[in-house]
């Protein structure tokens, strides 16, 4: 079965000037969300957020999902992953890196064979496989 998601953004102004919001999401689980060039090219986001930003919790998320599938088929379900992407946006280049990190808690598992569950969780998730034209995405994968 297929699954859509949506979002509704307004945006005013230009592009260095301006702004936008996030106006609201189909599930409804956050909204408004303000945005801006500055969030985006700066290191100082001011409260606000990127769509790189968007794009690091959606990686992130959807990473953890696959590895927690991957070790569950194999027989080590895992108890906890904890996992981050930071996502590198380059103006007048784009996103030019993503760096996955994920630590877990699998027991019967030993650190060769979590990485191994990881590189195939990168491989095959969704948004890995949809942002497959970024250049680097790297992956630091171990046990706690």
């Amino acid at each position: 079965m297929a699954a859509e998601r949506r979002a509704a953004v307004t945006w005013t102004g230009d592009l260095m000037g301006g702004s936008g919001t996030i106006d609201e999401v189909g599930s409804g689980a956050f909204g408004p969300l303000d945005v801006s060039w500055a969030a985006r090219s700066e290191e100082a986001s001011g409260g606000k957020t990127s769509p790189e930003e968007l794009i690091a919790a959606a990686h992130a998320s959807c990473f953890s999902m696959a590895l927690a599938n991957v070790l569950a088929k194999a027989g080590n379900a895992p108890e906890r992953l904890r996992t981050s992407a930071a996502v590198t946006f380059v103006p007048g280049s784009g996103i030019t890196k993503i760096a996955l990190s994920v630590r877990g808690t699998v027991p019967g598992l030993d650190a060769d064979g979590f990485r191994e569950a990881a590189e195939d969780a990168k491989k095959n998730c969704p948004v890995s496989q949809a942002l497959a034209a970024v250049p680097e995405i790297t992956l630091d994968a171990g046990l706690e």
